[in-house]
């Protein structure tokens, strides 16, 4: 496994970053069990999360699967970077969700409860709250973090516009802020190469893509569809024909240079500026384990070129809508 610092800290995470959000809702406990055991085995050391993941019935089931796995001890939680998540509502009644210093503190403490540790190393907010200012958010961090509870801060889906309220905000207080930024991207879905990149870059913020491979549509698609291993039927079957052509000539080029469609496109992330770490959610061992083999891929510039003529991203950004 290559390592990497996060963003501008000195903390060092793997290059693939395990996702958990399968853990409870698809993957039986056991299951996600040995999975995370596995990603130790192959040096993954960077694990996502967040309270709200479990289900709509059970919100925080699987930071509670988490927790009960560092429980069995062997150095599991010394060997985790943990990065869990703040924001979506953990109950009926008013301040149970959102960015509140209210909040902030009372979402903590339940997610240290249910992962069994004293502290989280990146506590990411989900979700802009257009409604907190930043100077509560950050307080609330600062009181957070001097408590010990959390090292580092984070955001998700966040406008690089967002960035910039939330890093200047921070600057102000002579605070370090956002060292990461959760986004969706891949090589279907490259609008933050727009805006939230550069504004990244320019902050020193590492980018987690999440859905590297966009719901499975760059996992191979085409040929699983015709040899009968994956069905095509709404949404997903729409999608694969509004790109078909597309997806066809990524799958013969995955093919000509020998690698998985899916293995292709993790390395494209890889080979990104600004990113630290794809997400990889696996519902079952073995895609962790076709996951793995994207880390040693190297692409050339041609074929970095030919990606980019099959799905075309903004390489001028930010100025890319202007000339």
């Amino acid at each position: 496994m290559q390592f990497t610092q996060l963003g501008r800290t000195g903390l060092k995470v793997s290059r693939l970053c395990l996702g958990t959000m399968n853990f409870g809702p698809q993957t039986p406990e056991p299951d996600a069990h040995r999975i995370m055991d596995s990603a130790h085995d192959n040096e993954i050391n960077f694990f996502d999360t967040a309270n709200g993941y479990g289900g709509p019935d059970h919100r925080g089931r699987t930071e509670e699967i988490i927790g009960r796995w560092f429980a069995t001890g062997g150095g599991r939680r010394e060997r985790t970077v943990l990065a869990t998540k703040v924001y979506g509502d953990m109950g009926p009644w008013p301040n149970e969700g959102k960015l509140s210093a209210l909040n902030i503190r009372r979402a903590l403490d339940a997610s240290l409860r249910r992962l069994q540790t004293d502290y989280v190393d990146l506590y990411q907010f989900h979700h802009i709250d257009r409604n907190t200012p930043w100077e509560e958010i950050w307080q609330a961090v600062e009181v957070a973090v001097q408590q010990g509870k959390l090292l580092y801060s984070g955001s998700s889906n966040f406008a690089g516009w967002h960035i910039t309220q939330a890093q200047e905000a921070a600057n102000r207080r002579g605070y370090l802020g956002l060292v990461s930024e959760q986004s969706l991207y891949n090589l279907v879905q490259r609008s933050i190469e727009l805006e939230v990149i550069p504004a990244a870059q320019h902050y020193g913020i590492g980018i987690i893509p999440w859905s590297p491979l966009h719901g499975g549509l760059l996992g191979g698609v085409i040929k699983k569809h015709n040899e009968g291993v994956r069905r095509l039927e709404g949404r997903s079957a729409q999608a694969v024909e509004e790109k078909r052509e597309q997806l066809t000539a990524y799958e013969d080029l995955a093919t000509e240079l020998g690698h998985e469609p899916g293995d292709l496109a993790l390395a494209w992330l890889l080979h990104q500026p600004a990113v630290t770490a794809p997400i990889i959610g696996p519902r079952i061992q073995e895609q962790l384990d076709g996951a793995l083999r994207a880390v040693e891929i190297t692409l050339d510039q041609a074929t970095l070129d030919r990606l980019d003529e099959l799905f075309p991203g903004h390489k001028t950004a930010p100025e890319d809508y202007a000339w």
